[in-house]
């Protein structure tokens, strides 16, 4: 089962980082975390650039399973 934050959740975490970093460090700290999962995503695009592609080609239609 998968947790699903609800609006106490979300408030309450949002306050508690309000008491753990203050106002002014909020925005760097998300930017930051931002950067981090834009630098992720690339790096996973350049080392595994042809997943889509396999994927698409693997449905081509052709049946080669050895059944006639």
């Amino acid at each position: 089962m998968m947790f699903r934050p609800g609006t106490g959740e979300i408030v309450l975490i949002v306050v508690v980082l309000l008491l753990l970093f203050g106002a002014k460090r909020i925005p760097d700290l998300a930017r930051s975390v931002g950067q981090a999962l834009h630098m992720f995503r690339k790096g996973m695009k350049e080392e595994f650039p042809d997943t889509e592609n396999d994927e698409e080609d693997s449905g081509n239609g052709d049946n080669t399973n050895g059944n006639s």
